[in-house]
């Protein structure tokens, strides 16, 4: 990796301190919600647009499309192992942003759903928590230890790319985080 490019795990990594505070304000929400107080299904469809814009477009994208698959080629196994485990961990994540999703569509969050959208919120950032803590101390290890540095250097470029083609969209996600993190403290 050149001196001049961005360290790709090191920017994931930045996302998914982004990401927590998201999933905290959303643990805020989901208790809100639990406790009867009022909870705005514009405030769920921001929840849920800046997870599946930010968290799962932009952050998982880059992992699934670019890392992963620098990590395939280099011999981890796609279908079994740690990757796999992430893949899976992805798709069991967009199942819980699904209900929440419908749940944000349907307009006010009535009484009859409102266990389902906390059950689901407390599912997803359950499981986000703990696949961004295997993913920071296990799987981006692997990576840095078993990418040759020319394959690192290719994930740093893509990743660099990527980024300069959707900077002003992922400044706008940011945003949108940050003003949901201000909201649900």
């Amino acid at each position: 990796m050149r001196r001049d490019e961005m360290d790709p795990i090191d920017t994931l990594m930045a996302e998914h301190r982004k990401i927590e505070a998201a999933l905290d304000a959303l643990d805020v929400f989901a208790d809100r919600l639990a406790a009867g107080e009022p909870a705005p299904a514009g405030d769920l469809a921001e929840f849920v647009r800046f997870i599946r814009e930010f968290a799962d477009r932009t952050h998982h994208g880059k992992e699934e499309n670019i890392l992963f698959e620098a990590m395939v080629a280099a011999g981890f196994p796609k279908e079994a192992g740690p990757i796999a485990v992430m893949l899976m961990e992805h798709d069991e994540g967009r199942q819980h942003v699904g209900v929440l999703a419908d749940a944000a569509n349907a307009g006010a969050i009535e009484a009859s759903t409102r266990n389902r959208v906390v059950s689901a919120a407390r599912g997803y950032t359950s499981l986000l928590r703990d696949h961004i803590q295997k993913e920071d101390n296990i799987l981006y290890q692997m990576a840095r230890a078993r990418l040759s540095p020319e394959a690192y250097s290719a994930v740093a470029r893509q990743c660099a790319e990527y980024e300069a083609a959707h900077s002003e969209e992922k400044k706008e996600l940011l945003a949108l985080g940050d003003s949901l993190v201000q909201r649900y403290r």
